[in-house]
């Protein structure tokens, strides 16, 4: 069954989790949005090897849970494999979780969670 109209009708922007190279090219690609002032806040977040697990984790649960105008949620693979519990909780469908390659990391399927999640629902697992 469909998800009724006013679970999905605001939700209008990415959101992006990644390393500095990946965040750079989708905000030029003109993703970028700040919330009106006075809690500003940023759909993205740049994340290096000293950001904090649960600086990610805080970003993921804000884009996931709190924010109601993120549609899709994109997170460079090797930074979910950080916070790979969360990531693999997740089952929303609003926002929608990809989870992408970066220029360093390559793509691994095998732990992508939702081919992991197409997989058990086929009875490949």
């Amino acid at each position: 069954m469909a998800l009724p109209q006013s679970a999905y009708k605001d939700r209008q922007f990415l959101a992006v989790i990644g390393d500095e190279d990946s965040v750079t090219g989708i905000l030029l690609a003109g993703v970028g949005h700040v919330t009106d002032p006075p809690d500003s806040q940023k759909n993205f977040l740049v994340v290096d090897s000293k950001t904090e697990n649960s600086t990610i984790e805080g970003a993921f649960d804000s884009f996931t849970q709190e924010r109601k105008d993120i549609a899709i949620v994109l997170i460079n693979q090797h930074i979910a494999d950080r916070i790979r519990s969360k990531v693999d909780q997740y089952n929303e469908a609003f926002p929608s979780l990809l989870e992408i390659p970066s220029k360093d990391h390559p793509y691994d399927p095998e732990k992508d969670s939702v081919l992991k999640r197409v997989r058990k629902l086929f009875g490949d697992e």
